[in-house]
Protein backbone atom coordinates (compact mmCIF):
# COMPACT_ATOMS: atom_id res chain seq x y z
CA UNK A 1 0.00 0.00 0.00
CA UNK A 2 2.60 2.66 0.77
CA UNK A 3 2.58 5.21 3.02
CA UNK A 4 0.96 8.16 1.97
CA UNK A 5 1.15 11.89 2.62
CA UNK A 6 -1.76 14.69 2.38
CA UNK A 7 0.02 17.90 2.45
CA UNK A 8 -1.67 21.08 2.90
CA UNK A 9 0.01 24.50 2.54
CA UNK A 10 -0.76 27.66 0.54
CA UNK A 11 2.70 28.70 -0.07
CA UNK A 12 3.29 27.11 -3.80
CA UNK A 13 6.84 27.40 -3.59
CA UNK A 14 6.97 25.78 0.26
CA UNK A 15 4.52 23.19 -1.05
CA UNK A 16 6.63 22.10 -4.57
CA UNK A 17 9.52 22.40 -1.94
CA UNK A 18 8.18 19.84 0.69
CA UNK A 19 6.76 17.82 -1.28
CA UNK A 20 9.43 16.88 -3.95
CA UNK A 21 11.66 15.74 -0.60
CA UNK A 22 8.64 13.83 0.81
CA UNK A 23 8.62 12.05 -2.51
CA UNK A 24 12.33 11.47 -2.86
CA UNK A 25 11.87 10.02 0.55
CA UNK A 26 9.87 7.07 -0.83
CA UNK A 27 5.84 8.75 0.25
CA UNK A 28 3.36 9.00 -1.78
CA UNK A 29 1.84 12.67 -1.69
CA UNK A 30 -0.91 14.79 -2.36
CA UNK A 31 -0.58 18.20 -2.36
CA UNK A 32 -3.29 21.21 -2.06
CA UNK A 33 -3.16 24.80 -1.54
CA UNK A 34 -6.44 25.39 -0.25
CA UNK A 35 -8.31 24.05 2.80
CA UNK A 36 -11.53 23.38 1.51
CA UNK A 37 -9.38 21.04 -1.48
CA UNK A 38 -7.90 19.87 1.58
CA UNK A 39 -11.11 18.78 3.73
CA UNK A 40 -12.72 16.67 0.42
CA UNK A 41 -9.05 15.10 -0.47
CA UNK A 42 -9.11 13.70 3.39
CA UNK A 43 -12.90 12.09 2.69
CA UNK A 44 -12.08 10.43 -0.41
CA UNK A 45 -8.40 8.82 0.31
CA UNK A 46 -6.65 6.95 3.32
CA UNK A 47 -3.96 8.68 4.19
CA UNK A 48 -1.37 7.93 6.94
CA UNK A 49 -0.18 11.43 7.74
CA UNK A 50 -1.62 15.19 7.11
CA UNK A 51 0.84 17.98 7.24
CA UNK A 52 -0.99 20.84 7.69
CA UNK A 53 -0.46 24.56 7.36
CA UNK A 54 -2.89 26.59 10.00
CA UNK A 55 -3.42 30.08 7.40
CA UNK A 56 -5.68 28.31 4.38
CA UNK A 57 -7.67 29.77 1.88
CA UNK A 58 -11.21 28.21 2.53
CA UNK A 59 -10.83 26.58 5.37
CA UNK A 60 -8.33 27.18 8.47
CA UNK A 61 -5.77 24.42 9.55
CA UNK A 62 -7.58 25.03 12.80
CA UNK A 63 -10.88 24.15 11.77
CA UNK A 64 -9.57 21.11 9.61
CA UNK A 65 -7.94 19.49 12.68
CA UNK A 66 -11.37 19.66 14.49
CA UNK A 67 -12.85 17.93 11.54
CA UNK A 68 -10.34 15.38 10.89
CA UNK A 69 -10.14 14.44 14.49
CA UNK A 70 -13.75 13.93 14.43
CA UNK A 71 -13.20 10.87 11.34
CA UNK A 72 -10.12 9.43 12.72
CA UNK A 73 -6.69 9.59 14.53
CA UNK A 74 -4.15 9.97 11.65
CA UNK A 75 -0.85 12.01 12.61
CA UNK A 76 -1.20 15.47 11.97
CA UNK A 77 1.86 17.83 11.91
CA UNK A 78 1.43 21.17 12.04
CA UNK A 79 3.57 23.42 9.72
CA UNK A 80 3.07 26.99 9.97
CA UNK A 81 4.58 30.57 10.63
CA UNK A 82 2.52 31.02 13.46
CA UNK A 83 4.65 30.03 16.54
CA UNK A 84 3.40 32.10 19.35
CA UNK A 85 2.25 29.82 22.09
CA UNK A 86 -1.43 30.19 21.84
CA UNK A 87 -1.58 29.06 18.43
CA UNK A 88 0.42 25.82 19.51
CA UNK A 89 -1.80 25.74 22.48
CA UNK A 90 -4.68 25.63 20.40
CA UNK A 91 -3.14 22.99 17.87
CA UNK A 92 -2.29 20.64 20.77
CA UNK A 93 -5.39 20.96 22.50
CA UNK A 94 -7.55 19.78 19.23
CA UNK A 95 -5.00 16.83 19.47
CA UNK A 96 -1.92 17.64 16.67
CA UNK A 97 0.70 15.34 16.78
CA UNK A 98 3.24 17.89 16.31
CA UNK A 99 4.06 21.46 15.86
CA UNK A 100 6.52 22.92 13.22
CA UNK A 101 7.32 26.80 12.77
CA UNK A 102 9.05 28.43 9.70
CA UNK A 103 11.44 28.68 8.90
CA UNK A 104 12.61 25.03 8.85
CA UNK A 105 15.51 22.76 7.82
CA UNK A 106 14.20 20.54 5.82
CA UNK A 107 15.89 17.23 7.08
CA UNK A 108 14.34 18.04 10.44
CA UNK A 109 10.80 17.91 9.08
CA UNK A 110 11.23 14.62 7.13
CA UNK A 111 12.55 13.04 10.56
CA UNK A 112 9.33 13.92 12.14
CA UNK A 113 7.90 13.08 9.64
CA UNK A 114 9.41 9.49 9.96
CA UNK A 115 9.43 9.84 14.12
CA UNK A 116 5.25 10.29 13.68
CA UNK A 117 4.88 7.31 11.31
CA UNK A 118 6.79 5.00 13.16
CA UNK A 119 5.22 5.68 16.51
CA UNK A 120 1.69 5.04 14.16
CA UNK A 121 2.56 2.36 12.94
CA UNK A 122 2.30 3.01 9.10
CA UNK A 123 5.99 2.54 8.76
CA UNK A 124 5.16 -1.16 10.28
CA UNK A 125 5.52 -4.45 7.36
CA UNK A 126 2.62 -6.09 9.46
CA UNK A 127 -0.05 -4.58 11.91
CA UNK A 128 -1.29 -6.88 14.67
CA UNK A 129 -4.54 -7.40 15.65
CA UNK A 130 -5.49 -10.03 18.50
CA UNK A 131 -4.03 -13.52 16.35
CA UNK A 132 -4.56 -11.40 13.01
CA UNK A 133 -2.05 -10.06 11.17
CA UNK A 134 -2.49 -7.39 8.48
CA UNK A 135 0.59 -7.06 5.72
CA UNK A 136 -0.80 -3.70 4.03
CA UNK A 137 1.82 -4.20 1.26
CA UNK A 138 0.30 -7.40 0.13
CA UNK A 139 -3.03 -6.77 1.15
CA UNK A 140 -3.34 -10.16 3.03
CA UNK A 141 -4.31 -11.27 6.25
CA UNK A 142 -2.63 -13.95 8.13
CA UNK A 143 -4.39 -16.02 11.29
CA UNK A 144 -2.39 -18.40 13.16
CA UNK A 145 0.02 -19.47 10.11
CA UNK A 146 -3.15 -19.67 7.62
CA UNK A 147 -4.04 -16.72 4.72
CA UNK A 148 -7.25 -15.63 4.87
CA UNK A 149 -9.21 -15.11 1.67
CA UNK A 150 -10.23 -11.04 2.16
CA UNK A 151 -11.03 -8.94 -1.45
CA UNK A 152 -9.09 -5.76 -1.49
CA UNK A 153 -11.90 -3.60 -0.05
CA UNK A 154 -12.60 -6.31 3.09
CA UNK A 155 -8.77 -5.79 3.64
CA UNK A 156 -9.02 -1.94 3.47
CA UNK A 157 -11.96 -2.03 5.60
CA UNK A 158 -10.33 -4.21 8.43
CA UNK A 159 -7.13 -1.90 7.94
CA UNK A 160 -9.29 1.20 8.19
CA UNK A 161 -11.04 -0.01 11.38
CA UNK A 162 -7.33 -1.81 13.33
CA UNK A 163 -6.14 1.85 12.55
CA UNK A 164 -8.72 3.67 14.49
CA UNK A 165 -8.83 0.74 17.35
CA UNK A 166 -11.03 2.06 20.23
CA UNK A 167 -12.79 4.92 17.75
CA UNK A 168 -16.42 3.83 15.94
CA UNK A 169 -15.88 5.09 12.45
CA UNK A 170 -19.38 5.32 10.92
CA UNK A 171 -21.30 4.22 7.69
CA UNK A 172 -20.22 7.49 5.96
CA UNK A 173 -16.46 7.56 7.04
CA UNK A 174 -16.15 3.98 5.32
CA UNK A 175 -17.70 4.74 2.27
CA UNK A 176 -16.34 7.90 1.72
CA UNK A 177 -12.54 6.74 2.51
CA UNK A 178 -13.25 3.16 0.74
CA UNK A 179 -14.99 3.93 -1.82
CA UNK A 180 -14.72 7.95 -2.81
CA UNK A 181 -16.91 11.00 -1.92
CA UNK A 182 -18.58 10.80 -5.05
CA UNK A 183 -20.13 6.79 -4.71
CA UNK A 184 -23.09 6.78 -5.25
CA UNK A 185 -24.04 3.70 -3.08
CA UNK A 186 -25.54 3.76 0.86
CA UNK A 187 -25.23 2.43 3.96
CA UNK A 188 -26.43 -1.44 2.92
CA UNK A 189 -22.66 -1.07 0.50
CA UNK A 190 -20.81 -1.22 4.14
CA UNK A 191 -23.62 -3.96 6.14
CA UNK A 192 -22.82 -6.09 3.09
CA UNK A 193 -19.07 -6.42 3.03
CA UNK A 194 -19.05 -6.01 7.16
CA UNK A 195 -21.42 -9.02 7.04
CA UNK A 196 -18.77 -10.84 4.64
CA UNK A 197 -15.79 -9.69 6.21
CA UNK A 198 -17.01 -11.36 9.72
CA UNK A 199 -17.82 -14.89 7.88
CA UNK A 200 -13.99 -15.08 6.76
CA UNK A 201 -12.78 -13.58 10.43
CA UNK A 202 -12.17 -16.68 12.83
CA UNK A 203 -12.82 -13.86 15.56
CA UNK A 204 -15.71 -11.78 15.72
CA UNK A 205 -13.63 -8.53 16.59
CA UNK A 206 -15.77 -6.21 14.80
CA UNK A 207 -18.49 -4.72 16.66
CA UNK A 208 -21.35 -3.01 16.08
CA UNK A 209 -22.49 0.77 17.18
CA UNK A 210 -25.83 0.46 16.37
CA UNK A 211 -27.37 2.48 13.49
CA UNK A 212 -23.87 4.47 13.35
CA UNK A 213 -21.31 2.43 12.59
CA UNK A 214 -18.51 -0.13 13.92
CA UNK A 215 -15.71 -0.34 16.11
CA UNK A 216 -12.68 -2.31 16.59
CA UNK A 217 -11.55 -2.08 20.61
CA UNK A 218 -8.33 -0.91 21.33
CA UNK A 219 -7.32 -3.80 23.34
CA UNK A 220 -7.41 -7.51 21.40
CA UNK A 221 -6.72 -11.08 23.49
Amino acid sequence: MGVRILLVEDDEHICNTVKTFLREAGYKVDACLDGSEAHKNFYDNVYQLVILDIMLPGISGHELLREFRKINNTPILMMTALSDDENQIKAFDAEADDYVTKPFKIQLLLKRVEALLRRSGALAKEVCCGKLTLLPEDFKVVYENRELPLTIKEFEILMLLVQNRGRMVSHEIILSRIWGYDFDGDGSTVHTHIKNLRAKLPDNIIKTVRGIGYRVEEEMT
